[in-house]
């Protein structure tokens, strides 16, 4: 019995000694397979995938200025104030410019009755041309009577003389006649009195009171929210006064700036998913690379890195990279320029370009907002030029 017990108390710690080496062998076995795992998902996946959360919302910002100088009366939006385009944002004092339209009227009115006074001339001196050859054609009849007369002697030198003197007095006048005829028709030649140079001359500058009429009222070139505003009422503007900004909710993209080590293998097209800090992992954008900058932050900046001193330090340099967000998801979940980002680009496509080799055949972006008709204006000058050729 006691040779029993004694040899049973080292048998338990051999048995512990065996189960813990068979569970560690097991971890063991365990880190390994999820350390294989892990490295075929790498190989196969994640090495594709490069992500940088140095990246930012960026979109156009509409600089709105007037065209025209005035005195500002009426501001008719503010900050964060949504505007359609063509919407008026700001209205300027429009005396002054309808006191120059109105000059600009009377002017052509006085172009076209002054044009039309030549015009007449013209015929006037036509006639008068017509007038002068008669005389000389009578001059030099009477002339012709007194030559045979004078030979025999039958009137005096002197009459025959005052024949003569007659002619050339008649064929200066209608020298003169005639040049005063080409004069006046240097200045209307045969064109139609509204193609007349001076009628041209005085509508334009009726279209330009016009315009700089109409251009009083400044209007939004693009849909989005107004940000920045710096004008005030009473205040004194010129055209290179900024007055506030516009910002299209639409057309927004992410410029992720990338480290130069990540660059090799991302190309033009290529998939990405961006997370915005705003809404958090709960709202992924898909968006796609459309281009890579042309030079890194730094080589842009105001005062750029100076490399060539002695007291250098490489930087990996970061390099902008555009990703464009799909527009039906940007509709969604609106975002803002500057919010912060998370991008991951999927590089395992690589049958891109690095950089774009073809040219843009149509604008990137246009807006007609400011463009004004001038039927209205044109229609008003030729009820000028009507009302006062007659």
């Amino acid at each position: 019995m006691s040779a029993n017990a004694e040899t049973q108390p080292p048998q338990q710690p051999a048995n512990k000694k065996g189960k813990r080496k068979g569970a560690l062998l097991l971890l063991s076995l365990l880190f390994i397979l999820i350390a294989v795992a892990y490295g075929i998902y790498w190989f196969l996946v994640l090495r594709h995938y490069e992500e940088t959360d140095d990246a930012y919302v960026a979109g156009n910002q509409v600089q709105i200025m007037a065209q025209v100088s005035g005195s500002v009366t009426k501001v008719w939006a503010d900050n964060t104030d949504f505007v359609q385009k063509g919407d008026v944002l700001v209205s300027l004092d429009p005396t002054d410019t309808k006191q120059t339209f109105e000059k600009a009227k009377t002017q052509l009115a006085s172009s076209v009755r002054q044009t039309r006074q030549l015009m007449i001339n013209s015929k006037q001196l036509q006639a008068n041309i017509d007038v002068k050859k008669t005389a000389l054609s009578q001059a030099q009849t009477d002339l012709n009577r007194r030559i045979p007369l004078g030979t025999a002697n039958l009137i005096g030198r002197e009459e025959l003389q005052h024949a003569r003197d007659a002619v050339a007095s008649a064929q200066a006048e209608l020298d003169v006649a005639i040049q005063q005829y080409n004069a006046n028709q240097a200045m209307v030649l045969a064109t139609k009195l509204e193609e007349q140079p001076a009628v041209q001359q005085a509508a334009t500058e009726v279209r330009n009171a016009w315009l700089a009429l109409e251009r009083t009222k400044i209007v939004s070139p693009m849909t989005g929210y107004v940000s920045r505003r710096a004008v005030q009422p009473g205040a004194q503007i010129s055209p290179t006064t900024p007055l506030m900004a516009v910002v299209p909710a639409s057309d927004l993209w992410v410029d992720a700036n990338f480290k130069e080590t990540q660059l090799a293998h991302m190309r033009i097209g290529q998939p990405a998913t961006i997370t915005s800090d705003i809404y958090g992992d709960s709202v992924k954008y898909t968006g796609k690379v459309v281009g890579l900058d042309m030079g890194t932050g730094s080589a842009f900046s105001l005062l750029p890195a100076q490399n060539a001193t002695g007291n250098w330090i490489k930087v990996v340099q970061r390099l902008p990279v555009r990703i464009e967000l799909d527009a039906k998801q940007l509709a969604e979940h609106p975002l803002r320029i500057g919010l912060s980002t998370l991008v991951e680009v999927d590089t395992s496509n690589r049958g891109g370009q690095m950089l774009a080799s073809q040219v843009r055949s149509s604008p990137v972006y246009e807006s007609n907002a400011r463009e004004i008709s001038l039927d209205p204006v044109n229609k008003l000058i030729n009820d000028i030029v009507q009302a006062n050729a007659n």
